[in-house]
């Protein structure tokens, strides 16, 4: 995807006034694959961020050591390693976390082109961290360890194994107990994925269910059939979760006025925003950005 990768050492872009910092991946060559793995340590300090930050690609953390909470859109989470983490494209996140230890592996959208199913098994991981038993834990640090070994040392058909192993561990881990259930049909997937991941790019503006459709490629009225078979759930109800999730990143997270905020997920009358807020969280816009100094509710997964 244009804009999500970088060389290393590239200045991070400046955010816009108010807004939270969105951060790139660095790869080693302007045409090198989109994708990297390490230590907390070897990765860098922008890999326990304590400060609010977004994301342009997708970040798996195995964490194997570490006191203290993850921040994930605004939900304060006890770590309780070993535990497995996603951060999808768009989440904001940051780590209030001391003596923080395990492995990290970031990768683009692109990443996932040959198993587009993935996009939504981590689309389900992202909720929440998923502590992990001794069995689970074993398998993921293998995987991981074979992962980093893969990209540090290398050979003919790299690109190839690391696929291979990343699809591995997202199949692994859509198997935790509470996530794994029965798949819809192929198409439907496959529509719902797509419309659940352009929901997951705010920067796009599509806040409609109208221009979701016709940038997928489908009608409106297949579109709202697919999500329910896919999700479970109406398209209608995930765009409204959607523009009041992005909503309450800004108000928390930036200096954005409210009627900035309304224009940023598609309310082009502040009034309006103001009710459809109130309506989803019980709250006005400014009640929310004020309550929200509050520490946020820790949650033990």
């Amino acid at each position: 995807m244009r804009g999500t990768t970088v060389l290393p050492r590239t200045p991070c872009l400046q955010p816009k006034a108010g807004e939270l910092p969105l951060h790139r991946l660095e790869v080693r060559a302007p045409d090198a694959l989109p994708f990297t793995v390490g230590t907390f340590d070897t990765i860098g300090p922008m890999s326990r961020a304590s400060f609010p930050h977004r994301h342009t690609f997708y970040e798996i953390v195995h964490v194997t050591g570490g006191t203290g909470d993850h921040v994930v859109d605004f939900t304060r989470w006890e770590l309780g390693p070993p535990q497995l983490a996603v951060i999808t494209p768009g989440q904001v996140h940051h780590w209030d976390a001391r003596d923080l230890t395990g492995f990290v592996v970031l990768f683009t959208d692109d990443f996932l082109l040959e198993h587009p199913a993935d996009r939504e098994t981590l689309r389900r991981l992202s909720q929440q961290p998923w502590r992990l038993d001794e069995r689970a834990a074993e398998e993921t640090a293998r995987l991981v360890a074979e992962l980093d070994e893969e990209f540090r040392c290398g050979g003919q058909g790299t690109e190839s194994v690391l696929r291979a192993l990343m699809h591995v561990l997202i199949v692994r881990a859509g198997r935790l107990p509470g996530l794994a259930d029965a798949r819809p049909p192929a198409r439907a997937q496959s529509v719902g994925t797509e419309f659940t991941r352009l929901l997951g790019r705010p920067d796009l503006g599509l806040w409609s269910v109208g221009a979701l459709a016709e940038r997928i490629g489908v009608t409106p009225g297949y579109l709202t059939d697919a999500v329910k078979t896919a999700t479970g759930r109406t398209a209608a109800q995930l765009m409204r979760e959607a523009r009041t999730r992005e909503a309450k990143r800004f108000l928390l997270g930036t200096d954005l006025t409210v009627r900035q905020v309304a224009s940023r997920v598609g309310f082009a009358d502040p009034a309006y925003f103001c009710r459809f807020f109130r309506r989803e969280t019980g709250l006005s816009p400014g009640d929310y950005r004020r309550t929200g100094d509050a520490p946020p509710e820790i949650h033990h997964d």
